[in-house]
């Protein structure tokens, strides 16, 4: 198979999307393992750390050592994969959401493929919230204290939402977007939902939260916030050649939402940090048929 650089996935993407914003060798298909392979991820963002260590696992039985590598903001785990210091991100939303981190550099980069083609971001509400659109927070900023409450200000979504979505429906002057953390932005819904107030989210599909919180997306007639995109595993250049096996089978990797919704619940809630690979283990177990290509031993 032969993988394509990213400027060629780019191109291709952008005629269908609203425009926005280590080095190693190994022949591990038979065990043996020349370096290691590091999957870099950032623990809030559970989706790229859910596949990643998805990832990990399916590496590992091809016969490669695998590394995680933790990384706090998105312009250094772009960075350090760019330059080689990690080797893989499976959480890369490269055709928009996060395309400035890529821009004017794409053949730094190997596309091995999207494992979920319907990622989108949204501004959401708790079921109990008689708002239905965006277009409707306007007129109503005082019930949510003047706030749309974010998640980290390097996430690709804070600067589209802040310089596109907000401006599209009159939000700027009403509204200021709150940059904090994923973590803080759960701990303020679960505040909220706990004493039925009002309150609205930066939110994001697949994300495990929109369930357990009973989020609801709100409608975005101007179609401002985006159509739906891929979510793709993003190697440093040349890994296809150093991991030829790994490479072949991230081409093959693809999560439906019922998937990828119980693996990354049971990781975020029902096992936690430091417990990722027995999470991984014991969803295998129960769904051995989770997806074609997956490897149970």
């Amino acid at each position: 198979m032969q993988f394509r650089p990213l400027t060629t996935l780019l191109a291709t993407g952008a005629a269908a999307c609203l425009a926005l914003t280590g080095c190693s060798t190994s022949s591990a298909a038979d065990g043996s393992s020349e370096d290691t392979i590091t999957i870099g991820y950032i623990p809030s963002w559970s989706d790229g750390k859910t596949s990643g260590f998805l990832l990990k696992d399916q590496f590992e039985k091809l016969g490669y050592d695998v590394e995680m590598e933790k990384l706090t903001e998105a312009a250094v785990l772009y960075t350090s994969l760019a330059e080689g210091d990690i080797d893989v991100f499976t959480g890369a939303w490269t055709e928009r959401t996060q395309a400035d981190y890529v821009k004017d550099r794409e053949d730094e980069f190997e596309d091995l493929g999207t494992w979920y083609d319907n990622g989108t971001i949204t501004l959401a509400v708790p079921e109990y919230v008689d708002v239905e659109s965006i277009g409707d927070l306007a007129s109503q900023a005082g019930r949510f204290d003047g706030k749309i409450i974010g998640i980290e200000p390097s996430a690709g979504q804070m600067q589209h939402t802040e310089e596109v979505g907000m401006p599209a429906y009159g939000l700027d002057g009403e509204f200021e977007l709150v940059s904090s953390s994923t973590a803080a932005m759960l701990g303020s819904l679960e505040d909220a939902i706990a004493d039925e107030e009002d309150i609205v989210v930066t939110s994001w599909r697949p994300f495990w939260a929109n369930e357990v919180f009973g989020l609801r997306d709100l409608e975005d007639p101007e179609g401002v916030m985006g159509t739906p995109e891929g979510i793709h595993v993003l190697a440093t250049q040349g890994f296809s050649d150093r991991f030829p096996d790994a490479a072949e089978y991230a081409a093959e990797f693809v999560l439906d939402d019922e998937a990828f919704s119980t693996l990354e619940n049971s990781m975020t809630n029902e096992f936690g940090e430091g417990d990722e690979d027995e999470a991984v283990d014991a969803w295998i177990e129960k769904r051995p048929d989770a997806f074609p290509a997956l490897l149970t031993d």
